[in-house]
């Protein structure tokens, strides 16, 4: 595939800002899908009402507090519902899905279509989801050796991307999240000459080497907790 097939898009940016960090039991209160072609950019967002608590700690990041959301938001059936008929729309057209940590959005999104009696991604499109850029794994993978953390912040810091808004507001993050794809799509071009499928499935082989070298380390310092999932795109469901 040459540079002027999928590198000028279309590509479909998505992200969530959350009750939490647990993707099984964590609530979704925002969240944005961004539609970015070669000539236009088509944000949309949605304000939810998850039904439970907003922790301090979550609404100090992303600013919602469960006051607001109570009163602003939409009630969650229709809000994922939405969503998750955007996503298997573009995704089922061979759009690529780009998330930065995608394995957190997409899990929590399939795991609160669950919880609200909703067909999962995977089930609407009728195969996993596929494909998906996630620059966090591209950066772990092309630049494994950089020191630091690799917060979103930290690669738009990186790579000086400068934006309107500030991160940790779900659309300002997708918009974010595209433009550090393209600073990536440049600085390894030769991402850019690769097939969707075959970039999906390099991504998908990264995080496994990185997530086993990841939690050998963690068992050299006996620390505790399962570390990180060797699944990606999506996490795998719990079984039971």
């Amino acid at each position: 595939m040459d540079d002027t097939t999928w590198t000028g898009g279309p590509l479909l940016g998505f992200d969530t800002e959350t009750t939490g960090v647990d993707v099984r039991s964590d609530r979704i209160v925002t969240a944005a899908v961004v539609l970015r072609t070669a000539t236009t950019t088509d944000v949309r967002t949605w304000l939810i009402d998850p039904g439970v608590e907003i922790p301090a700690e979550a609404a100090a990041i992303h600013g919602v507090t469960t006051e607001h959301a109570r009163a602003h938001g939409v009630p969650p059936g229709q809000a994922l519902a939405e969503i998750a008929a955007v996503l298997a729309e573009h995704t089922r057209a061979g759009v690529p899905v780009v998330a930065y940590n995608a394995a957190f959005d997409l899990t929590l999104l399939d795991a609160e279509l669950v919880r609200h009696g909703l067909p999962t991604l995977p089930d609407r499109l009728g195969r996993p989801v596929s494909p998906v850029l996630d620059p966090l794994v591209i950066d772990r993978w092309q630049d494994r050796y950089r020191q630091g953390k690799r917060r979103l912040g930290d690669l738009v810091e990186l790579y000086g991307i400068v934006g309107e808004g500030e991160l940790h507001s779900a659309d300002v993050d997708v918009l974010a999240t595209l433009d550090v794809l393209d600073a990536q799509l440049h600085r390894y071009p030769e991402l850019r000459a690769v097939a969707l499928d075959a970039l999906h499935s390099a991504q998908r082989d990264a995080h496994r080497r990185w997530a086993t070298s990841f939690n050998a380390w963690r068992r050299t310092k006996g620390l505790p907790g399962p570390g990180a999932s060797t699944a990606w795109p999506v996490e795998p469901p719990v079984a039971g």
